[in-house]
């Protein structure tokens, strides 16, 4: 393992790694003080070098940009959507083409979400040490622990690579996996729309229409200023506060600082802007608030045909050796059992194929499901 903190180390591990066809990557961060992760190190393998980069000690590591744009170096992480997401904020870029093993373990037999650890056991015969997991990366000078913990995130990703792709490719897996890698590499997948934050507000089920139109002007606030601020969101305002001042609708200052914590949160400034804001969602008329998705949980018959779904995929991710959740989720199940097919990734590619197709048929009574020896089987109207 080489430890990197100069711009001249780093073009030499740039002009080796230029030439290999698989670079390792992982990233090492901090963010529960910023808006932003904090990048702490950036660890590559390609071929034989192992690196541990330190963007802290080099300050600018935008020439990383040549490998993560070289099409003909693949670039694999685990789980790496936030280390994307932190490589796109250092570089203004995406790398591509990418390969995510935690993402390729769900067709191969692998829970959902299987950790790099597991992984690294069931493929390499290595039980990785977990010391430094809990760390504060931003300190330096880093221990030999923590500087070997980190490269051991790289070190297997090749390894691990090389055995999946085989088997994914006997498996005749390999291209179902094109649509979620390049989902992770769109940079689109990283840019965040203030206007659509509401949509994640805790207990923000609580409010009506009109009460959404102003909540998304405050959700959308608060989530510039964390931005420009760089501080957590709920260091501008909680979710709780923006969902109890639209309940309330106040109309100044003074009503606004009624609610917990208001006050101590927001300068007499924000405040008046926020009320500002509040009142331009109240005053949008009806046809530009917020639409809800009703919850039709209450719909004859609806959470029967879930049941019935969810044992079909069962079924199906079982005979397939995939993860049940990277088949089909249950709120993927309700939308289908409701009608509401579009964007459903059950819906679409190799998911279709599985299982999609078949809950169409479930639903419509083309086909049903029965027991056999108390084993499940699926049958056509047609053979019955």
């Amino acid at each position: 393992m080489r430890y990197i903190d100069t711009k001249e180390e780093l073009a030499d591990f740039i002009e080796h790694a230029s030439h290999c066809s698989v670079l390792a990557i992982d990233t090492e961060f901090i963010r529960e003080k910023s808006y932003y992760p904090q990048l702490c190190l950036l660890q590559m393998a390609a071929d034989d070098q192992i690196v541990v980069i330190d963007p802290i000690a080099i300050k600018d590591i935008s020439d990383i940009r040549v490998l993560l744009e070289n099409k003909e170096i693949m670039k694999l992480f685990h789980a790496g959507r936030q280390d994307i997401e932190i490589l796109f904020r250092a570089t203004s870029v995406t790398p591509t083409p990418v390969f995510d093993t935690q993402i390729a373990a769900a067709l191969l037999g692998h829970s959902h979400q299987v950790g790099l650890g597991s992984l690294v056991s069931s493929f390499c015969g290595v039980s990785l040490k977990k010391g430094d997991s809990f760390t504060d990366w931003s300190r330096r000078p880093l221990a030999a622990s923590q500087l070997a913990y980190a490269a051991d995130d790289v070190t297997y990703l090749g390894g691990i690579y090389t055995i999946m792709k085989t088997m994914l490719e006997e498996k005749g897996r390999l291209s179902w996996l094109d649509e979620d890698f390049e989902a992770l590499s769109d940079p689109g997948s990283y840019i965040v729309d203030p206007y659509s934050r509401y949509k994640r507000l805790k207990r923000g089920n609580q409010l009506n229409r009109h009460q959404l139109s102003a909540a998304r002007e405050l959700a959308a606030w608060r989530e510039i200023k964390a931005q420009e601020r760089d501080i957590p969101r709920k260091w501008v305002l909680t979710d709780e506060q923006i969902v109890e001042a639209c309940k309330r609708e106040p109309k100044n200052i003074d009503e606004l600082f009624l609610i917990r914590g208001m006050r101590e949160h927001l300068p007499t400034k924000d405040a008046r802007e926020v009320v500002s804001l509040m009142q331009k969602g109240y005053s949008l008329p009806e046809q530009d608030w917020p639409k809800v998705e009703q919850n039709n949980s209450n719909e004859p018959n609806v959470d029967q045909s879930i049941d019935l779904m969810l044992a079909l995929a069962r079924l199906r991710a079982k005979e397939n050796g995939i993860a049940l959740q990277t088949l089909v989720s249950q709120s993927e199940l309700a939308s289908v059992a409701r009608g509401h097919l579009s964007d459903v990734p059950v819906m679409q590619g190799w998911r279709r194929a599985i299982v999609g197709g078949e809950l169409l048929d479930l639903l419509s009574g083309r086909i049903v499901l029965g027991l056999d020896d108390n084993e499940l089987v699926v049958t056509r109207r047609s053979q019955l």
